[in-house]
C-alpha cells in the first residue's frame, strides 16, 4: 500500500515559494548594494556641516567685495586707530582705523586660494611623478623615490624661500612654490597605488590586447586613482594653508598692505596685549577653516574606503 500523498498547499506558484525552497533550490540571493559615496557622505553629520562651512566661508569671501566696496588696503582714518569690536565695526578694527571683518574675509580669499592652487601644483606634480615611478619600476622607479626622500629631507621653509625668493613674492610664485615642495607625500602614495594596481588582472588584460601604456594609464589606472588622489588632496588643503600662513607669518610671503589669514595673525600677536581682538578673529577663521577641512577628508575617507560598510 502506498503512502498518502501530503495535502497540497492552499498557495501555489510564487506565493507559496519559501526561503527555505529557494536555498534548495541553489539560488544566490542577490547581494544587498553597497550605498554610493554620495549618499554616505550625506549620511554623515560632521561631513555634511564641515563642507556647509566651507561653502559658507568660500561664499563669504568671495563676496567680501560686494560687502565692503572700499579699498581693503587703504588707511582708513588713522586717528581712528583700533578700535575694539562694536555696532559700526564688528570685529573692531586695525591701528590704521581699517576695518577688521573686511581685511579677515580678503585674507581668507588669499589664504583660501593660496590652499586651493598649491594643492593642484602638488596634485599635478605628485600624481605625474608617482604614477611613472611606480609604472616604471624597477631601478628607474628606485632612483626616482630616492630623489623624493633627498627632496623631503631638506628644510621645507629655506626650499619655500629659495624659491621666492628665484621667482618672485607675487602671488602666483607663492602658491606655485609651496605646492612645489607639497607633492612628495603625493607622490609615495600614488606610487604605491600604482604598483598595487599594475598587478590586477585589468590592467594584465589591457596590456595584452596591446594598448599601449599611455592609453592603459588614461583610461584604467587614473581611474582607480582618483578616489585616493581625491582623499589626500583634501587633505593636502591645509597644509598647503599652514604652510602660506607660516611664511607669510616670518614676513617672507604676502607683502603689505595685501594680507592674509597668516599675516593678520602675526599683526595680532604683534599687538596681543594692547588689542587682543586683532589676534582672536584670525585665529578663530583659520583654526575653525583648518578643522573643517580635516573633518570633511576623513569622513571622504571613509566614504571611498571599500572596506567599510
Amino acid at each position: 500500500m502506498t503512502a498518502p500523498l501530503p495535502a497540497a498547499s492552499p498557495r501555489s506558484g510564487r506565493e507559496g515559494a519559501t526561503p527555505a525552497s529557494g536555498a534548495a533550490s541553489g539560488a544566490i540571493p542577490p547581494a544587498p548594494r553597497r550605498p554610493g559615496v554620495l549618499r554616505r557622505l550625506t549620511r554623515d553629520r560632521v561631513a555634511v556641516v564641515s563642507a556647509a562651512f566651507l561653502v559658507f566661508c568660500a561664499l563669504l569671501c568671495a563676496c567680501a567685495p560686494w560687502f565692503f566696496p572700499e579699498n581693503f588696503y587703504a588707511a582708513q582714518d588713522r586717528q581712528l586707530g583700533a578700535v575694539p569690536p562694536g555696532a559700526a565695526h564688528w570685529l573692531g578694527t586695525d591701528a590704521l582705523g581699517r576695518d577688521l571683518l573686511a581685511r579677515l574675509l580678503e585674507g581668507g580669499r588669499v589664504s583660501l586660494t593660496a590652499g586651493l592652487v598649491g594643492t593642484l601644483v602638488s596634485v599635478l606634480i605628485g600624481t605625474t611623478y608617482g604614477i611613472v615611478a611606480g609604472w616604471r619600476g624597477g631601478r628607474a622607479g628606485t632612483v626616482m623615490m630616492q630623489g623624493v626622500d633627498v627632496l623631503a629631507a631638506l628644510p621645507f621653509t629655506l626650499f619655500v624661500i629659495l624659491l621666492t625668493l628665484f621667482l618672485g613674492r607675487e602671488l602666483i610664485w607663492i602658491y606655485a612654490a609651496i605646492g612645489a615642495v607639497s607633492w612628495l607625500s603625493m607622490a609615495r602614495i600614488v606610487r604605491n597605488e600604482t604598483r598595487l594596481l599594475k598587478t590586477r588582472p585589468f590592467i594584465e588584460a589591457a596590456q595584452c590586447l596591446g594598448q599601449r601604456p599611455a592609453r592603459v594609464i588614461c583610461r584604467h589606472l587614473l581611474p582607480n586613482l582618483g578616489g585616493v588622489v581625491a582623499i589626500y588632496a583634501t587633505l593636502t588643503v591645509p597644509n598647503v594653508m599652514l604652510a602660506e600662513a607660516f611664511i607669510s607669518f616670518l614676513g617672507l610671503g604676502i607683502k603689505a598692505p595685501m594680507t592674509s589669514w597668516g599675516l593678520l595673525i602675526k599683526e595680532g600677536a604683534d599687538a596681543m596685549e594692547e588689542c587682543p581682538w586683532l589676534l582672536v578673529a584670525p585665529v578663530a577663521a583659520f583654526s575653525s577653516t583648518l578643522l573643517a577641512l580635516n573633518l570633511f577628508g576623513d569622513a571622504l575617507r571613509d566614504a571611498l574606503d571599500p572596506r567599510t560598510a
